[in-house]
């Protein structure tokens, strides 16, 4: 029984996660990852190690890295400088802190300050905000085939 309720509750993160990676409302690798800690708290780790945990873990964190290096190539690709990367970036870092809305024009945000801050023309800059925020809609299908393959080896490990 108590199998039962731990899979339950981290179902729910697991669903809460990929939702949050579908519309940026919730960090969706860590949810996805706490449901797996949630399970080993409630069922023991004998199931699922620590070291089973870390990979988890890196595999989350994997997931967040793809989101900057995404949007720092989506705003490369449309021109940006360094400058625009670095603002692409730190931009997704500071919306973080604003989900959901922040996710999506924290990139845009980022890149265009940055290209404007550079002397760029104004056109230009807005184009590598477009492509900072396009890369990061980008890497939505990676994120979701990295999380989707966190759940389907949890799945396997605990069956």
């Amino acid at each position: 029984m108590l199998n039962i309720i731990a899979l339950v509750i981290a179902s729910l993160f697991f669903l809460i996660g990929l939702v949050g990676t579908l519309f940026p409302i919730m960090p969706g690798p860590p949810l996805i990852w706490i449901g797996m800690l949630i399970y080993g708290l409630i069922v023991g780790f004998d199931v699922i190690s620590p070291t089973f945990l870390a990979v988890q873990a890196l595999l989350a964190l994997t997931v967040m890295g793809v989101d900057y290096l995404f949007t720092a190539m989506g705003s490369r690709y449309f021109g940006g400088s360094k400058a625009a990367i670095w603002g692409a970036g730190g931009g997704l870092l500071v919306g973080l802190f604003f989900f959901p809305i922040g996710l999506l024009i924290g990139p845009f945000i980022g890149a265009t300050a940055a290209e404007l801050l550079f002397r760029r023309k104004t056109r230009d800059a807005v184009r590598s905000g477009i492509g900072a925020s396009l890369g990061f809609l980008g890497a939505l299908p990676i994120k979701l085939a990295i999380e989707t393959g966190m759940i389907i080896w949890f799945i396997f490990r605990i069956f």
